[in-house]
């Protein structure tokens, strides 16, 4: 049986270790371990995937996973990754950021008692932060960590280095109570491991430190690495903006094209982190990519993964074929809503539905629509073979738009080449 250490080690997820003696715990017994997540939206987002999928894998080899929503910490803000302050969220901002996230986070691990032993927690540290008293929070936590201690922090050191930016005190208090978090935990629930990103590496070893002076006790912390992209543009945003999970502000089908569109030397990297595809599989994707990379097979089955995991089965198979659909006759399979988002980015044109009686030139709508320069260009392009309707070829210069192109008895897609598109509604 593959040991969850070696599952960890062959997808690129140990980056830090606190102790190795955690690969014994992880790999011959059950523990309890915690991500925690900052309710800076309504939604998680693609980024926040890794932390969750990691959870998930630790459950299934029998550990204990807690999803902690951070309700007291939101309030604060964490300074790591930040070149400058955060603003601060409102009581009633976070309170509604927390009911999305909450949703979304019981959906993707098993909080039921079908799980037994291994059942996830969701819980929020407002609970216990926010009843908390400062001075009794001085004097119980921060009297065990030096001012220079806290300023080596590279989440810290890094704003020293911009004065023009620095870090409040408020910031700056974040890492005590993150320890205190990691302390709370441990004696509430037995938690002896916390994961993230290596940003939080330096918060982590807080939490460790505070344990082992506080209870004598010995807890791990473990860290993946930063996810960069190939050209060192951290990974999580796509060009505009975050591709969320909540299916109301990023449907499934962008969430599949954001995967879908992974660069070759990206996706064997992807598709050990986001899918629970064996080993196995993903060396023979592996392989696919080096042979047949024009296949796109490993990004194919990378989005479907990824849309799987979080919108479902049935989601996912609608945004592949609607990803399909792009480059096929199975366009006129789709119905409006998914045309729609299918082409919500393309130009589109409204036109008269009365001229397709008489026949609408093709040449003059590749005009009229900028998908060539000239008459001359669209009558070289239909020659050439590079124009489409729907996406069925057409050849004639002559040949005409009619009631029969209608898709959903509205619209046209038209296209020139591979993938200049135009979306034609007739009304």
């Amino acid at each position: 049986m593959l040991k969850i250490s070696d599952d960890l080690a062959f997808r690129g997820l140990v980056h830090q270790v606190s102790d190795r003696a955690l690969w014994t715990l992880l790999d011959t017994g059950a523990t309890t371990v915690y991500v925690g997540f900052d309710p800076t939206s309504d939604s998680l987002h693609h980024g926040n995937l890794l932390g969750i999928i990691t959870l998930r894998r630790l459950q299934e080899a029998g550990h204990r996973p807690i999803l902690l929503a951070g309700g007291g910490t939101g309030l604060i803000g964490d300074p790591g990754g930040r070149s400058e302050e955060r603003p601060l969220l409102s009581a009633e901002q976070l309170s509604a950021n927390l009911e999305g996230i909450r949703a979304q986070l019981a959906g993707l691990l098993d909080l039921s008692p079908a799980a037994g032993q291994a059942r996830g927690l969701l819980l929020d540290n407002s609970e216990w932060l926010c009843a908390y008293g400062f001075i009794e929070f001085l004097r119980d936590v921060g009297k065990h960590f030096t001012v220079n201690q806290m300023t080596a922090k590279e989440s810290v050191k890094s704003r020293f280095e911009r004065p023009d930016q620095g870090i409040s005190y408020t910031e700056f208090s974040y890492m005590l109570l993150q320890a205190y978090d990691y302390l709370y935990l441990h004696d509430a629930y037995g938690c002896r491991l916390q994961l993230g990103g290596s940003d939080q590496w330096g918060n982590i070893t807080m939490g460790l430190e505070l344990i082992r002076k506080v209870r004598g006790s010995e807890a791990f912390g473990l860290t993946w690495p930063l996810m960069l992209r190939a050209d060192g543009t951290k990974f999580g945003k796509s060009e505009s903006g975050a591709v969320w999970l909540d299916a109301t502000k990023s449907s499934p089908y962008e969430l599949y094209q954001f995967f879908v569109r992974t660069p070759d030397d990206e996706v064997g990297r992807l598709l050990r982190y986001f899918t629970f595809l064996s080993h196995e599989e993903i060396e023979a994707l592996d392989l696919e990519i080096a042979e047949r990379p024009e296949q796109a097979k490993a990004q194919r089955a990378l989005a479907r993964a990824v849309c799987t995991f979080v919108h479902g089965e049935a989601e996912a198979e609608r945004a592949r074929a609607a990803s399909q659909a792009l480059f096929s006759e199975d366009l006129t399979k789709l119905d409006e809503a998914l045309l729609l988002e299918v082409f919500a980015d393309a130009p589109s044109s409204r036109l008269a539905r009365s001229g397709l009686d008489s026949g609408l030139q093709l040449v003059d709508v590749l005009v009229s629509t900028g998908l060539v320069s000239s008459k001359t260009a669209a009558r070289a392009a239909l020659a050439q073979g590079g124009v489409y309707v729907n996406n069925r070829r057409r050849v004639d210069p002559e040949a005409c738009l009619l009631r029969e192109d209608l898709l959903i008895d509205r619209y046209v897609v038209l296209r020139r080449g591979r993938r200049d598109y135009h979306l034609l509604r007739f009304e």
